[in-house]
């Protein structure tokens, strides 16, 4: 019945059960069915009691012919092991593969190479692909059983595949390197592999860092191109933890050989030693040489012994030439260079034959306000002096006379080889005009001149070279008065002129041009007598008065309480009005006018005619009532009433200051007859 019960359970369950009873019965040739001693629970619907068999003794198992059978091994031939054997057998197949972690660096080996990728295995239960662009840096390419250190990027990717990265494992270690070589200071290799903004990108153990353009060389660069491709040593000066970037320097490493030099030059180093050295930039102060690892400066006065405007003049780039040592700083590692102290000074080998009164042959090469210096030869200069450029004392701007490197003759006027000092003249090589100023300008002769400056008080005129005067700004006009000679005439232009004074001495002349003319005002004071009336035009008006234009071309001034108008107004700029000369000064060329008096006077003419008409009325009035007083003898008591009150009207009118016109008085026929037959008194 055991046996039937077995065929009912499934494979797995047999394969247990024989392995359980391959154990138990190892040393004995028993039936399979004898072993099976414990109750197995089967799936039954008859409870285990019901299938439960009484114990049963079993006689000795007699041999046949199959009892060499495996009875180990299902019906699939697949044998059963030990729980110990199973666990060795799991652990070896175990063995057979890697165990692995995402971003773990792992070596592989090239199995196969395909179109675009190669197969590499690192002993997982899969392989993995890589890109052959990852395998470009390799000469020749990568080939098939290559060993290479790759990434797992992931162990199971979403298709289920094996993720790795040669790149990302070269990276990985260039940056372990890079990281490494910054804190020891070693020295790298790198290919430069292109060009970018502000520097290249160098190629240093796999991974691309940064060369500013300012670390390039110790000289600035301004080609960046000719270092693209090439293969360089670096130095790593700066890392970025969080970024992963570094930052290589090649003039780090010519400073270092440098700075070694630098220490053995300056422990030779010694005041007038002469070096050779490179010009390796110029500047406007100098330029830089380069003496073998050692900066030293050429200041652009030790540059030449004459004066130069910039060092670009005399030297250029890369040129190499024999310098002095002049002076050098050990802390500061400054050396001060000369080049002219090669060659002797030029005063020392200034010529024996010149002295004082030769003419010698010199170029501008600076312009003072008080003269000009013309070098005569490289380091030889003299002086002209204002006062050396012309004859005339007519003031002379030294920076408007002189151009640089203009060249003149001058006479030597004053040397000194001690001092180094030369005092020139341009004005000597000509003979003094003043000499025969009496001949060629003699007092109240006329010329014409050009005027070359004018000043607030004076117009200055050259007759000839070296000969000028003044026009004092009074002598400018007879009729109008300025406040600027530049009212009146502008530089450069040509102007007639009289000689009013000479002084030789002085070397001054006075000049004069209203003096070409007659004084007008001597026949002008008829005209503008005082109390004449004359139309003017008011050309300037300030708070104390204004200038007024009268006919020919006479100016007059009229105080600002002459200009109102009868209706209390004032006249503006530019207006035309009657003025009445009130003032007329022949010595001072001076003529006072007035607008407002001449209305005042009209008033007071007005006034003074009603006046004389009143009192021409009073004066009447008077001789009528003296007549009729003198007619009649006896008045009677009506004519005198009427008298009365004549007297007291006129004695009021008189008070009041009017004069009234009496009324006629009127007598009757009798009385007029009776005066009529008036005897004569006798």
């Amino acid at each position: 019945m055991s046996f039937n019960i077995n065929k009912q359970l499934n494979a797995e369950d047999q394969e247990s059960l024989a392995a359980n009873a391959a154990q138990d019965t190892a040393t004995t040739n028993d039936p399979v069915e004898a072993t099976i001693e414990t109750p197995v629970e089967i799936p039954v619907e008859t409870p285990v009691e019901t299938i439960a068999e009484p114990e049963q003794k079993f006689e000795p198992r007699v041999e046949t012919a199959h009892d060499d059978f495996d009875w180990t091994r299902d019906k699939r031939n697949v044998a059963a092991y030990s729980k110990d054997e199973k666990a060795k057998y799991d652990s070896v197949y175990d063995n057979t593969f890697k165990q692995i972690n995402d971003g773990e660096m792992i070596q592989a080996t090239v199995e196969s190479l395909t179109k675009t990728d190669a197969v590499v295995n690192i002993g997982f239960k899969s392989d993995g692909l890589i890109s052959l662009n990852e395998f470009r840096d390799i000469p020749g390419g990568v080939k098939v059983g290559d060993i290479i250190e790759v990434m797992v990027v992931e162990k199971e990717d979403r298709e289920g595949n094996l993720n790795l990265s040669r790149k990302s494992a070269r990276i990985t270690r260039a940056w372990e390197r890079i990281v490494e070589v910054n804190k020891t200071g070693e020295i790298v290799t790198g290919l430069v592999t292109s060009k970018t903004k502000g520097g290249l990108i160098v190629d240093v153990f796999g991974m691309e860092t940064f060369l500013p353009g300012s670390q390039i060389d110790v000289k600035p660069v301004t080609d960046y191109d000719q270092f693209v491709g090439k293969t360089m040593e670096f130095k790593v000066v700066k890392i970025n933890e969080a970024i992963k970037n570094a930052v290589v320097s090649h003039k780090a490493l010519i400073e270092s050989d440098i700075e070694a030099q630098r220490a053995e030059i300056i422990g030779k180093l010694e005041k007038g030693q002469v070096l050779e050295g490179t010009i390796k930039n110029i500047t406007d102060f100098g330029a830089f040489l380069d003496l073998g690892g050692l900066d030293g400066l050429l200041y652009i006065t030790d540059i030449s012994w004459g004066r130069i405007n910039h060092p670009s003049e005399v030297l250029k780039m890369d040129q190499k030439l024999n310098v002095v040592v002049l002076d050098f700083d050990d802390d500061k590692k400054r050396i001060s260079l000369g080049l002219k102290q090669l060659t002797p000074h030029p005063w020392d080998t200034l010529a024996e034959n010149l002295k004082e009164g030769e003419i010698v042959k010199g170029k501008v090469v600076n312009i003072e306000d008080y003269g000009a210096f013309l070098e005569i030869m490289p380091g030889v200069e003299g002086l002209v002096h204002v006062s050396e450029i012309t004859w005339a004392n007519t003031p002379i701007n030294a920076k408007e006379f002189f151009k640089l490197a203009d060249e003149y003759e001058a006479k030597v006027v004053t040397l000194d080889k001690d001092t180094r000092k030369m005092s020139l003249s341009i004005k000597q090589m000509t003979e003094d005009p003043w000499s025969t100023i009496e001949t060629k300008f003699p007092e109240n002769s006329r010329h014409k001149g050009t005027v070359k400056n004018i000043t607030p008080y004076g117009v200055f005129v050259e007759l000839s070279t070296g000969i000028g005067g003044m026009i004092h700004i009074s002598d400018l006009s007879w009729l109008k008065r300025f406040n600027n000679p530049n009212e009146y005439t502008k530089v450069g232009n040509e102007i007639e002129v009289v000689i009013l004074n000479i002084d030789k001495d002085g070397r001054k002349l006075q000049l004069g041009h209203k003096q070409i003319e007659e004084d007008p005002w001597n026949s002008l004071e008829s005209t503008f007598s005082e109390g004449s009336i004359h139309e003017g035009t008011v050309v300037k008006k300030d708070d104390k008065g204004a200038t007024v234009q009268l006919p020919y071309g006479l100016e007059g001034y009229a105080p600002a309480r002459h200009l109102v108008k009868e209706d209390g107004k004032t006249i503006g700029a530019d207006e035309i009005a009657s003025f009445m000369v009130i003032e007329f000064d022949r010595n001072d060329k001076r003529i006072v006018l007035s607008h407002t008096r001449l209305w005042e006077q009209e008033k007071e003419e007005e006034k003074q005619i009603v006046m004389k008409e009143k009192r021409a009325e009073a004066d009447s009035t008077k001789k009528a009532v003296k007549n009729i007083q003198s007619k009649v003898e006896k008045a009677t008591l009506g004519d005198l009433g009427i008298l009365a009150g004549l007297k007291a009207k006129m004695d009021n009118d008189a008070a009041s200051g009017e004069t009234v016109v009496p009324e006629k008085v009127e007598t009757s026929a009798a009385d007029s007859a009776t005066g009529a037959e008036e005897p004569k008194a006798e």
